[in-house]
């Protein structure tokens, strides 16, 4: 009997120790994309730090059945392990890491959509996705159409027949937005698009958009994934024949490389527990500060409106652990607030095991100005918080205390 399967998928097969279908998402996290090491018996699967691979003899029998690496920037061993990893958390056939989140955005828009195609995308996405449609797909003859919040509530009444790619995120990037995954999908599917859901703030742990309709899920591996604010990598999960379209030989130069794959693995083994914790801190943090003066408001997963709440409620686990705090006072109630932080660090990115605060107009989205900011509901008074692994307690504590410094003006105690 012939075998037709993708060599991809046969070289799992007997690479891979296998994980039983029963398997919940914490044993399938310790467990999955674990090399069999025949030689050395080794439980932590090896790092192949090689550019480059002996051909074996006779070389086109190897290579048709899957058997055979060639060079480092199309696979390697280490970085086929993170990929099955997070394959199996996902619940997909196929899943492609890439050297870091925009090169997975940036590699998935350049190889799906033609000059003349239609791509549609939120206002509030990651201003590095902004960026890059800006930057690269209108030049090169892409028409890029931007939903507001508003509108990215009814997509069926805003997608046009020419679609052929849709960027979607949920909850959003800086405002925590949610929007309703299924519905999208069947917008999408209704004009014939692909639906790429960024879910870098959920991670498979919370969230699972293919069990929803969405055909690709996009991460900045950097955040959550590793996890350890060590490693920069990006990841493309979904259908293995759209993962095969999605630049697999990396002519745009974007691999991940295997230390830091093996990095991303030995990330992948404590999601469920870490993204556990954040779930629980700001939950905490996100009650507790929308009652402190000197708060005007707070962005989190579902508080943003009843509809909202209950699409969270049915497509997502948790919330996490990000959560915006606009601040009352602007951009000196900000500066204080920032100041006056002892546990929380204030840098850019999210998802490590540390508490950061960051400030999108300064970083996320510092190349957007006035009416653009406004326009994507970023008050210049906003504070990213990215919860870590400290004390929920040690973390409340520290916020409320800069809060007090800060007073409700931004002006200091009143």
């Amino acid at each position: 009997m012939s075998d037709d399967r993708a060599p991809e998928d046969r070289r799992r097969e007997r690479a891979f120790r296998p994980v039983p279908p029963w398997a919940g998402p914490a044993t399938r996290a310790v467990h999955a994309g674990t090399l069999r090491d025949r030689n050395a018996g080794s439980i932590v699967p090896p790092i192949y730090q090689t550019s480059t691979f002996q051909y074996p003899a006779p070389f086109s029998e190897a290579r048709d059945a899957g058997e055979v690496h060639l060079y480092s920037r199309n696979d390697n061993p280490t970085v086929d392990g993170a990929a099955e990893t997070l394959r199996d958390l996902e619940g997909a056939e196929a899943a492609a890491l890439f050297g870091s989140g925009m090169g997975a955005i940036a590699s998935t828009v350049l190889s799906l959509v033609r000059p003349g195609d239609e791509l549609v995308a939120l206002t509030d996405v990651y201003g590095g996705t902004t960026d890059l449609l800006a930057r690269f797909a209108r030049p090169f003859g892409v028409k890029v159409t931007e939903l507001s919040d508003l509108e990215a509530r009814s997509p069926e009444a805003h997608l046009p027949r020419a679609t052929r790619l849709v960027l979607l995120e949920t909850p959003t990037n800086p405002c925590l937005r949610v929007h309703d995954l299924a519905r999208w999908a069947q917008a999408a599917d209704r004009v014939g698009a692909i639906l790429a859901v960024d879910n870098t703030f959920a991670t498979p742990i919370n969230q699972r958009p293919l069990e929803h309709g969405a055909d690709l899920v996009l991460y900045s591996a950097t955040k959550y994934l590793g996890g350890h604010s060590d490693l920069l990598g990006g990841a493309v999960v979904g259908p293995a024949r759209l993962l095969r379209r999605i630049d697999p030989k990396r002519v745009l130069g974007t691999p991940l490389d295997p230390f830091a794959a093996f990095l991303l693995q030995r990330s992948l083994r404590t999601l469920p527990l870490r993204v556990e914790r954040a779930n629980e801190s700001g939950r905490v943090v996100a009650e507790a500060l929308a009652r402190h003066p000197a708060v005007a408001a707070v962005h989190y997963p579902g508080n943003g409106s009843p509809e909202e709440e209950a699409i969270a409620a049915r497509q997502m686990r948790g919330r996490g652990g990000v959560l915006g705090l606009v601040l009352r006072g602007g951009r000196a109630a900000v500066e204080r607030f920032l100041h006056h932080l002892t546990i929380v660090q204030v840098a850019s990115s999210l998802g490590g095991v540390e508490s950061l605060a960051s400030v999108p107009v300064d970083t996320s989205h510092r190349h957007l100005r006035g009416d653009e900011l406004t326009r994507r509901g970023i008050d210049t008074g906003l504070v990213r918080l990215a919860l870590g692994l400290e004390e929920t307690e040690d973390l409340l504590r520290d916020l409320r205390e800069a809060l007090e410094a800060t007073g409700p003006s931004g002006q200091g105690p009143s």
